[in-house]
């Protein structure tokens, strides 16, 4: 079983920039895709990102392509969400998953997840 914690959310302006950590425990992840989500109130998840621990590979939606920047770092068994021009648009809450299903961004498809992260972008 695999336990996901996210963090670095906050509050941030719009045009700035934060990173999100997917720290995971209970069992290597370098079997997995990872994919990062988020909801905003009265909105359905949007899969934003995914990357495969195994070989790298990387997917991301049109939304965030160009602004956010998934990566890894196998040895930490972390991933990190890099978020860039934030827009007012992007506020909601942030949750990583896995799975062992190859390069998927749709969250039915998820084993595990964390409990999310809220990034607010406001003035």
């Amino acid at each position: 079983q695999v336990q996901l914690v996210e963090s670095g959310g906050g509050l941030v302006q719009p045009g700035g920039s934060l990173r999100l950590s997917c720290a995971a425990s209970g069992s290597s992840l370098d079997s997995y895709t990872i994919g990062w989500f988020r909801q905003a109130p009265g909105k359905e998840r949007e899969g934003l990102s995914c990357i495969s621990m195994s070989d790298g590979s990387i997917d991301y939606a049109d939304s965030v392509k160009g602004r956010f920047t998934i990566s890894r770092d196998n040895a930490k068994n972390t991933v990190y969400l890099q978020m860039n021009s934030l827009k007012p648009e992007d506020t909601a809450v942030y949750y990583c998953a896995s799975t062992m299903t190859t390069m998927t961004r749709k969250d039915d498809a998820m084993d595990y997840w964390g409990k999310g992260t809220l990034v607010t972008v406001s003035s």
